[in-house]
């Protein structure tokens, strides 16, 4: 890809808050999701004085796209870092610093200039990386819930807090998905596709207990590939999905969404209490028995499990998605 030589030095400057005068540039492809252009791009950067000093930064070109229920969400990272919620960050969970954010109005792109940081990530993720997140991120959202800071008012690109509601009953009400757990065609164990239709019968008691939860700032893509842990801290990218969201919210996603399956009934036995410990650091929550973290990952996951099953052809991928279904049925009465 063609990097533009005065942005990577405007960038670099920030970065080594000296005077760049030149740099030279390689670039590879990064994991970002499936909406972003991730980059790394490396390379030497020269000094007024003479100093040349190695660099790696990530540049990110997101394009205008629309999601479902969200139609803003495309430049949402964008607005969150032109505004202070960077201040609200502890040092232990944060956000990667940006160089640069630049917007291109006439192509509807953006362009973000971030820190790189070498860590652990995604599937190499321990459980304790898992609970130090769940923790920090309670820790995140008790804090902000408490004190609302003026950043929280002025954050007006941000998802609402119906999105996961809305985005299950769009889920529902196709009948790809829902005819096929009832049907005599699915090959899913009975009691897995009993908990999916239970679930769809309960729906509307188990939304309003989990419309009396706490509104809190969410990230609403905490998942494994998006957690950064080095030097025993948590960086979290990819912030266009977030926005108000339900207590808990995020710890589904961190358990459910293409996590560890062999280790996710032990990751909610453990993630759970550590992100209430958090959170009631500083704001008084109800009791841990009554939170709705196994209700949200049916929610959030359940129909994307069945969709991403009738979709694929490889056995081994079918077998892994049934596979996260009964792990997800285990959860049940698992103590968290």
């Amino acid at each position: 890809m063609n990097i533009n030589p005065q942005t990577l030095i405007y960038a670099l400057n920030r970065k080594f808050r000296k005077d760049i005068i030149s740099a030279d540039s390689q670039t590879m492809p990064l994991h970002g999701g499936t909406v972003g252009n991730v980059h790394l791009v490396t390379g030497i950067a020269e000094t007024a004085v003479g100093d040349k000093m190695p660099y790696r930064i990530v540049l990110k070109i997101q394009k205008k796209w629309e999601r479902f229920n969200d139609p803003n969400s495309w430049r949402r990272e964008f607005d969150l870092y032109a505004s202070d919620l960077g201040a609200t960050f502890s040092d232990v969970l944060r956000w990667p610093i940006c160089y640069h954010a630049k917007m291109n109005t006439e192509e509807d792109e953006f362009q973000l200039w971030l820190e790189y940081i070498d860590g652990v990530t995604g599937l190499d993720l321990t459980g304790d990386m898992y609970e130090q997140a769940a923790l920090e991120l309670g820790r995140f959202q008790g804090k902000l819930y408490a004190e609302q800071p003026t950043v929280l008012q002025s954050l007006t690109n941000l998802s609402h807090a119906d999105l996961m509601k809305n985005t299950y009953l769009h889920y529902r009400s196709w009948p790809l998905v829902y005819d096929y757990i009832r049907s005599e065609d699915c090959n899913f164990p009975q009691h897995v596709r009993q908990m999916l239709i239970d679930i769809d019968e309960h729906a509307d008691e188990i939304l309003a207990r989990i419309e009396r939860l706490p509104l809190v700032l969410c990230h609403r893509d905490f998942w494994v590939t998006n957690l950064i842990y080095a030097d025993g801290k948590i960086a979290l990218i990819d912030w266009d999905t977030s926005g108000w969201g339900y207590l808990g919210e995020d710890i589904a996603s961190l358990i459910a969404d293409e996590a560890d399956i062999n280790h996710m009934v032990e990751y909610y036995q453990r993630c759970v209490p550590a992100y209430y410990k958090g959170f009631s650091e500083y704001a008084t929550v109800s009791s841990v028995a009554d939170h709705c973290v196994y209700e949200m990952i049916l929610l959030i996951f359940g129909y994307r499990l069945v969709e991403g099953y009738l979709h694929t052809e490889d056995d081994h991928e079918k077998t892994k998605l049934v596979h996260t279904l009964q792990k997800i049925y285990e959860m049940k009465n698992s103590p968290a």
